[in-house]
């Protein structure tokens, strides 16, 4: 009996330490690979063996001077493209493109098409960043079930990945400089290209840029969001606040929306999973901003690999202040002739929805960029494992502030022939203004309604 007792003890034990060596962070000699054979943020070092990706070289904060907006000069300004992909000639390309991107060239094979330029890898992040990322690494666990994070500080908990929620947590957690107050605009086009645009003006920080933080006791909060929508007048003053937790199985994350018309705030649960997106004439789901957030726990997570894919990069031009939101916005797509891809190293995961969960996506495939971890290109399958929708994200290094995010963010819908774009500033008065300040007491519903007046 005493021998049978000590075997099942054993057998649990085996399986406890199994599942937290499942858990745990990668090990010291692992993490020394980061600043040598690895980047700081986990990506290699080195280009590929052909040379059609050269190795990682940072931009300097000194590459180029802001102008009176805060716009960035593009200082890859003078490449010319290298070929361009259409609907012609992209079977010789497939093998580095998404289905997605494959199905947008051939739905518009006239006009969809992927000028491709050399690779630049500027894109980096303050040194404390770095810092904090090779001490995730050796630190942070994902909690019970993969919902949460342990041990986790400032961005990127696993620069190491050995799993695809490991990569789809760096997506969720990198570094957008901490703080941004920003203003930009929305247009989610009619088949012809006809367009009224959605004006937002937000406020976005993660919680160690908050002027109350506690380092001692950071809690279950991410970071905090609030979205005001500025035009057009039937919608102005509408304002959504969002406390984005860390663990949102345990605490599901915190949303109030506050009504002009009514003059009151509510509880938003709905702003989460496949809610509908803000003003969005249903053409994305609340997880869609930022091309992915929020909980990940309706979806298994397959990590697929690592590939060389052409994905949007260093979209300066579409971020010319010269350019009018009409430059940009043409029927069925963007105005690709401003668009600029490059051939990247990405991390390719699959996301499929679990057994009794619910979600109009029943799979997505994400490619991400091995550099800045951002979600470069998602493919989105309707129930039926039909694709649906193409999310590509045009990226671009705020290298002035070492900051890596997207210019512009695009789904399109294959099956209704619409699409929506978010992020265009060009023609607003200013850039982003990251370092923006503020404290715990501007993000709770008390201070919607003063933010909502009108």
């Amino acid at each position: 009996m005493n021998k049978t007792r000590s075997l099942l003890q054993a057998g649990v034990l085996g399986l406890s330490l199994l599942a937290t060596s499942v858990m745990a962070a990668v090990s010291a000699d692992e993490a020394a690979k980061l600043g040598s054979t690895l980047t700081p943020m986990g990506a290699e070092k080195a280009g590929n063996a052909d040379g059609s990706i050269g190795p990682w070289e940072p931009l300097s904060k000194s590459a180029g001077s802001a102008d009176a907006k805060g716009f960035l000069p593009d200082p890859y300004g003078s490449d010319k493209p290298l070929f361009t992909i259409t609907a012609q000639n992209a079977d010789q390309y497939k093998d580095k493109l998404s289905p997605g991107q494959l199905a947008m060239l051939k739905r518009y094979p006239d006009t969809f098409k992927i000028p491709v330029f050399k690779t630049h890898r500027g894109s980096t992040v303050p040194a404390d960043v770095f810092a904090a990322i090779k001490e995730n690494a050796t630190k942070t666990a994902l909690v019970e079930g993969g919902n949460g994070l342990s041990n986790f500080r400032t961005a990127v908990p696993f620069p190491i990945p050995k799993s695809g929620l490991e990569v789809i947590w760096n997506h969720i957690t990198r570094y957008r400089g901490g703080s941004v107050s920003r203003l930009v605009t929305q247009a989610t086009p009619q088949q012809n290209g006809s367009f009224n645009p959605v004006y937002f003006s937000d406020q976005f920080v993660f919680r160690d840029k908050m002027k109350d933080y506690d380092p001692n006791n950071p809690g279950n909060i991410l970071f905090y969001f609030k979205q005001e929508v500025t035009a057009p007048a039937r919608l102005a003053g509408t304002v959504l606040l969002v406390h984005e937790t860390l663990d949102q199985v345990k605490e599901p994350r915190k949303a109030w929306i506050y009504n002009a018309g009514q003059r009151r705030v509510r509880q938003a649960p709905q702003v989460s999973y496949d809610g509908p997106g803000t003003a969005a004439d249903g053409l994305r789901t609340s997880d869609n901003l930022d091309m992915f957030n929020g909980a990940p726990d309706r979806y298994d997570w397959k990590l697929e690999g690592k590939k060389e894919m052409y994905i949007a990069s260093n979209a300066f031009k579409l971020d010319d202040p010269k350019l009018k939101y009409t430059d940009i916005i043409k029927a069925g797509h963007i105005n690709q002739d401003l668009s600029r891809y490059e051939l990247r190293r990405v991390w390719h995961v699959v996301a499929t929805l679990k057994p009794g969960q619910r979600h109009i996506y029943a799979k997505r495939d994400f490619y991400i960029d091995e550099d800045t971890w951002q979600a470069a290109v998602i493919d989105q399958y309707d129930g039926r494992g039909q694709l649906w929708r193409v999310s590509e994200a045009h990226a671009q290094p705020y290298y002035n502030v070492e900051v890596p995010w997207y210019t512009l963010e695009t789904i399109y819908d294959l099956q209704s022939g619409r699409y929506l774009a978010l992020g265009m500033k060009n023609e607003e008065k200013r850039a982003y203004d990251f370092g923006f300040s503020a404290s715990k007491a501007d993000f709770q519903p008390a201070a919607l309604r003063q933010s909502g007046i009108r």
